[in-house]
C-alpha cells in the first residue's frame, strides 16, 4: 500500500502531467489568431451584467489552492469581480472582488480577507492568492512581491467540486444573476490554477517573466475560455516582458 506520502506526489505529478498533456495538444491544434495557445488576452471594456467569460471547466475538491492572473484594469471605484468561482449552495465559493471604494477581497466560502492589492493604474499587473484548509492561511502576491498574509478564512472548510467558473462578474446564483455594479472593467489573461501553496520563487519567476507555469487544475488556454456579451473580446496578448511594471 502507498503511503499517503507517495499518493499525493502520484497524484502532484499526475495532474502536473495532464496539464502539459492538454497544452501540447493545444500546440498541435494550432493557437488560432494567437501564438500560442496562452497568449491571449481576456477584454471586458465595460461595466455591464452581460460581458464575461466563463472557463470551460470546473475545479475538483481541493485543500488549498493558488490563484494568479494578469490583470489590467483603471475602474473607479473598484475593479469589480476578476474572478468568481460558485457551487450550488454557495455562489461565493472563491470570490476575488474590489467593489466601491473598499480594497480588493478573496472570499471563501463566503468568509471575507482584505488583501492589501492595488492594481487600479491602468498598467498591466500579475497577481496572486493562495490559501489552504490549514488554519485558512492565505497569502497574497503583487507583481512577485508576497503583500500580504494571514489565517483563520474559512479554516478547514474544503473548496467543494463541480461549480461554475465565471472571469468578471460576482455570481449570485451558480452561473447567472450577475449585478453590473460589482462586474470588472478592464482585461485579464493567464488565469492559471494550481490544487497547492504554490512557492514564493514560482510566483517570482512568472512575475519577472522567467517562467511560464500553466495551472494543474485550470490552466489558461483558448479553448478552455468562452465569451459573452456583445463587446467582450478575446485578443492576442502583449508580450510577457511588455506587461512588467517598469515597461
Amino acid at each position: 500500500m502507498l503511503s499517503n506520502a507517495t499518493a499525493a506526489y502520484r497524484l502532484k505529478t499526475e495532474s502536473t502531467l495532464n496539464a502539459l498533456v492538454e497544452r501540447i495538444s493545444e500546440l498541435e491544434k494550432g493557437g488560432g489568431d494567437f501564438l500560442s495557445p496562452e497568449q491571449f488576452k481576456l477584454s471586458l471594456p465595460q461595466r455591464t451584467n452581460y460581458l464575461y467569460g466563463r472557463i470551460t471547466k470546473s475545479l475538483p475538491e481541493m485543500y488549498a489552492f493558488t490563484l494568479c492572473m494578469w490583470i489590467k484594469s483603471s475602474a473607479s471605484p473598484g475593479i469589480g469581480t476578476p474572478f468568481s468561482y460558485g457551487v450550488p449552495g454557495q455562489a461565493n465559493e472563491i470570490v476575488l472582488i474590489e467593489w466601491g471604494n473598499n480594497p480588493i477581497e478573496l472570499l471563501i466560502n463566503d468568509k471575507v480577507a482584505q488583501l492589501p492589492l492595488e492594481v487600479r493604474d491602468g498598467r498591466w499587473h500579475h497577481i496572486c492568492v493562495s490559501w489552504t484548509t490549514r488554519d485558512g492561511q492565505w497569502e497574497a502576491y503583487q507583481d512577485g512581491g508576497k503583500l500580504g498574509t494571514g489565517d483563520n478564512l474559512a479554516a478547514w472548510h474544503p473548496i467543494k467540486p463541480g461549480g461554475v467558473i465565471i472571469l468578471g462578474q460576482e455570481q449570485d446564483v451558480v452561473g447567472g444573476r450577475f449585478d453590473a455594479g460589482q462586474a470588472f472593467v478592464g482585461e485579464l489573461s493567464q488565469v492559471n490554477i494550481w490544487d497547492r501553496v504554490l512557492k514564493p520563487v514560482e510566483v517570482q519567476s512568472m512575475a519577472n517573466c522567467s517562467s511560464y507555469m500553466p495551472g494543474n487544475v485550470i490552466s489558461w488556454l483558448a479553448s478552455n475560455v468562452e465569451v459573452f456579451g456583445r463587446g467582450a473580446f478575446k485578443r492576442p496578448l502583449e508580450m510577457c516582458q511588455e506587461r512588467l511594471p517598469n515597461a
